[in-house]
């Protein structure tokens, strides 16, 4: 809630949902802060406080770019007034004075990569095609610096395709590497704000190239790069469905994972809340299996660092197996979910997957089960409760059958024989020997 000093007031926040919200932001580039900010000024039942402070830290976040007139009409509503000060219309006029001379310092350049003429006798070799475009175009290094300052004073002005389009040109040319770098972060927060998500894709890989393959100063700038990637890549985990098993195995990837118990615990929210939505789309597959099995282990690590309904879920379910906290747990997730920027859109899926992974905990360890008893643990009427556990009989072909008179199903587990289960022991014994083996050979 703003104050009379225009600062904001402290507000309730019993759930903790504004402070997750303040960590997340904290990561990430402003521009992509303001899809967070909008999302949450449209939340149902707002308070008109919550709105005008929400609407207050938008003017505060970017009234230093060059959005002007978006910036001009904040500083209108927020002030209830019919006109914005002058210095928001001289802003615009340099705004417009600088674009028009970088677009005069980049045009040549800019004719020449899209002429097909030129851009076809031009290799993967940059120093060649600087030499090439020098001796043949005229073109100087300086030339393809203003490449850089364009794409960078476009992006400040809320013009993202264009911006990302300048940056790529800029990237196929120049052999500065710290700039490249910036640019490839440049044109990946570009390619979300455009809801680019096949190329924001790609540019994860790049980005996370540079990551693993530059030299940093310090371990604690390749952790905050780390860091900051696994924000920004959220967008294009939860918007675009080719991304989510590529994303998955990133954020498992050791170094990543690391990072993320080390600097940002938060993110285990999202990571499970993928992994448990995945269930939808790879069943019970292996790759599945071993998300899952990840994810239970990370959770159970860092059960003192980060807890939120969402991980307390799998804590309740894999750890405690406290089937009733689960389902109590699962209630407030989906809570939760419904309020989240990137997982409203999967709370349905998330609740759906969450059900069956209790119902196949619950019948793994139960012979007789009552089916009015395993409705409510699913938060079900009896009548629901019912259909679903056919639909699981049927999806999962269990070997079960449901009495329909008591009420109950009866589960089949075949009894493996004791030379099987030595057999097991005895093949996961010789497999852990030759991985001991080939480490001590290294």
């Amino acid at each position: 809630m703003a104050t009379t000093n225009g600062t904001a007031a402290p507000l309730e926040d019993a759930t903790g949902e504004y402070v997750f919200l303040d960590q997340l932001i904290r990561r990430m580039d402003r521009h992509l802060i303001y899809p967070l900010l909008d999302h949450e000024s449209h939340a149902e039942n707002i308070s008109p406080e919550r709105a005008e402070d929400l609407r207050l830290a938008t003017y505060n976040l970017l009234k230093n770019t060059n959005m002007v007139d978006f910036v001009s009409q904040l500083h209108k509503d927020i002030h209830k007034s019919q006109t914005a000060p002058a210095e928001f219309e001289k802003k615009k006029q340099d705004v417009l004075t600088k674009l028009a001379k970088y677009e005069e310092d980049t045009a040549h350049l800019s004719n020449l990569l899209a002429d097909e003429a030129v851009t076809s006798q031009l290799r993967s070799d940059k120093v060649a095609n600087l030499k090439f475009l020098e001796e043949q175009h005229g073109v100087t290094q300086q030339m393809v610096d203003a490449l850089y300052d364009y794409g960078r004073f476009k992006y400040e002005c809320g013009q993202y395709p264009d911006a990302a389009d300048i940056l790529y040109r800029f990237r196929v040319l120049s052999t500065d590497n710290d700039k490249v770098v910036k640019a490839t972060w440049g044109k990946f927060v570009c390619e979300i704000l455009s809801e680019e998500w096949e190329q924001a894709l790609e540019e994860v890989d790049k980005v996370k190239e540079h990551i693993e393959t530059r030299l940093f100063n310090n371990p604690r700038a390749q952790l905050t790069a780390r860091e900051a990637l696994v924000h920004y890549a959220l967008f294009p985990f939860f918007n675009y469905e080719p991304a989510r098993d590529k994303l998955t195995e990133m954020y498992f990837s050791p170094s990543f994972i690391s990072s993320i118990q080390t600097a940002c615990p938060w993110i285990l929210r999202y990571l499970a809340a993928a992994v448990i939505t995945n269930r939808a789309r790879l069943n019970n597959s292996h790759t599945y299996q071993k998300q899952l099995k990840d994810l239970i282990r990370v959770v159970k690590q860092e059960v003192y660092e980060y807890q939120d309904p969402v991980t307390e879920f799998v804590k309740a379910l894999y750890v405690d197996f406290d089937f009733e906290g689960a389902q109590k747990k699962l209630t407030e997730a989906e809570a939760v979910l419904q309020n989240d920027f990137f997982l409203g859109s999967s709370t349905d899926t998330f609740v759906e997957s969450a059900r069956h992974l209790i119902s196949e905990s619950y019948c793994k360890i139960h012979q007789r089960i009552d089916i009015k008893d395993l409705s409510t643990r699913l938060g079900l009427s009896d009548s629901e409760g019912e259909k679903w556990i056919v639909n699981l009989i049927r999806d999962t072909k269990v070997d079960a059958k449901i009495d329909y008179k008591a009420g109950t199903v009866v589960m089949n587990h075949p009894s493996q024989s004791v030379y099987q289960t030595v057999i097991e022991k005895t093949k996961g014994a010789f497999f852990r020997t030759q991985v001991l083996s080939a480490a001590v050979a290294k």
